[in-house]
């Protein structure tokens, strides 16, 4: 039987709204607010943090936060499952806040980066907000509510990229790291007043060893490809970063296949699943990658005629708004055509938009129009892709499983971001120039970026397409 006022179904799953619901929706929203104050915020003022470290690295300035969040992702979503999701999110918040005190006072880079490795806990904050959505509302409705709840807080983000720009040329960069510890601490207080614990528990230990297993295997492999663009790619220290990531990933691999409660369950994944992964890790990561150049596009001139450059012809807060304005329609946009048509057609169509808004940046590396516009397109990917990928996941999950799966998406997108991102660094690294006794980008490392972005577009675009052909329908949501 349905409560006519909240639209709770007899399974205890609301397909309808009150004051509370609408509370909850809304602290999971702002919540999220903390993804972007950690992963993408920073690149508004990534060239000002590369000049105050005196260092070529952007890629450690910028990803290291989303490469913590694969170490963070798995262990907090067991964590989240066993122990309770809001209480798991509470102590993300804490984290991540406190890794923001760090930044904003780290004298060295790599104490800096050590502050971002803590503040990359925030990435649970977007899985821990779809698990409880889904554990809140019944499956369609879920559906629309995880678009709003992933990208509601893009709405905020467009003014705040006018404002941080303007705090962070007056105060300097770490002023946004102070910014990221308000933000914390204010929604660790509403998430303890507005956000029920979790019904679901699932009893199991927490495998902490292969945590460590798999966020250092990938720490030693990326650090290769960063380190060796620099030092050379077959030097010593690379080589022994390369080959220690490797062998603790094969370790991680064939451990977690014999335990009987591993921290990601390789074994039964599924085909479904598995290209869902796929799909996101590619695009998603495409879409990191290029959004790390928009900063260091938008630095330079074209009267240095380099071939590229957007300084003096448009804002750099209004090139990161035009993303969040994307993200904010993207998501709920998603939301709906999933419980329409399924999340799987909704992810290849976002994939696809995806695909056109990396070809628009050949042109937006130079033109202003074009960059907008390839910008708005890219939010609006990146909305669909978030919202789509968590809905198919989560639509292929049971209850008891959902913080881990969810987990799983944003370990992927995690992981996307950082390879691909350390991989378009080495590119721009390997690839630059001399001007005027100046080391810059050249034309060449910057198009080369965006060909290895499109291509994973490309890639992306060919499984979502199996993945379409292999789905069942959106069946009706049952009622009692």
């Amino acid at each position: 039987m349905q409560d006519s006022s909240t639209g709770n179904t007899g399974a205890g799953l609301h397909t309808g709204w009150n004051g509370r619901l609408v509370g909850v929706v809304a602290v999971l929203a702002m919540v999220n607010f903390m993804v972007d104050s950690a992963i993408t915020a920073p690149l508004l003022v990534l060239p000002a943090m590369l000049d105050h470290f005196e260092t070529d690295q952007a890629a450690w300035l910028n990803a290291s936060a989303m490469m913590a969040g694969v170490l963070w992702a798995p262990l907090l979503a067991k964590s989240a499952d066993v122990h309770g999701k809001r209480k798991v999110l509470v102590l993300a918040l804490l984290v991540s806040g406190a890794g923001a005190v760090v930044c904003a006072v780290a004298p060295t880079m790599w104490l800096f980066v050590a502050g971002r490795l803590l503040q990359g806990a925030a990435v649970a904050a977007m899985f821990l907000a779809v698990a409880i959505v889904r554990e809140v509302f019944a499956t369609r409705t879920a559906m629309v509510v995880v678009g709003i709840v992933t990208t509601g807080s893009a709405v905020l983000n467009i003014g705040s990229r006018f404002l941080v720009e303007h705090l962070a040329a007056e105060f300097g960069f770490q002023v946004l790291f102070v910014v990221a510890a308000v933000v914390a601490a204010t929604m660790t207080v509403c998430v303890v007043l507005v956000i029920p614990e979790s019904r679901v528990r699932t009893p199991g230990r927490i495998d902490f060893a292969g945590a460590l297993l798999l966020g250092g295997g990938l720490a030693g492999v990326l650090s290769y490809i960063s380190l060796g663009s620099e030092f050379g790619w077959l030097a010593v220290g690379p080589l022994a970063l390369l080959l220690a990531g490797a062998a603790a990933l094969a370790r991680w691999f064939l451990v977690s296949s014999r335990k009987p409660e591993p921290l990601i369950d390789i074994r039964n994944l599924g085909l479904p699943l598995v290209l869902t992964l796929l799909v996101l890790f590619l695009a998603a990561g495409s879409y990191q990658s290029v959004l790390q150049l928009i900063p260091l596009v938008a630095d330079v001139s074209a009267s240095q005629q380099l071939g590229y450059g957007l300084a003096d012809q448009t804002s750099l807060a209004l090139l990161f708004a035009m993303p969040a304005i994307g993200v904010t329609l993207g998501g709920p946009l998603s939301g709906l055509l999933a419980a329409r048509i399924g999340p799987a057609a909704t992810l290849a169509g976002a994939v696809l938009l995806g695909l056109v808004g990396i070809l628009g940046m050949f042109l937006g590396v130079s033109q202003p129009a074009a960059a907008l516009g390839s910008a708005l397109l890219l939010g609006l990917t990146v909305g669909g892709l978030g919202t789509a990928g968590f809905n198919m996941a989560g639509s292929l999950a049971p209850p008891e499983r959902q913080s881990v799966v969810a987990g799983l998406v944003m370990v992927v997108i995690a992981i996307g971001g950082v390879v691909l991102n350390f991989v378009g660094a080495a590119v721009l690294t390997s690839s630059a120039v001399i001007v005027d006794g100046e080391t810059v980008n050249s034309v060449s490392g910057i198009f080369g970026c965006i060909a290895i972005a499109a291509a994973g577009f490309v890639a992306a675009a060919v499984l979502a397409g199996k993945l379409v052909r292999g789905s069942r329908p959106v069946r009706a949501e049952s009622r009692s």
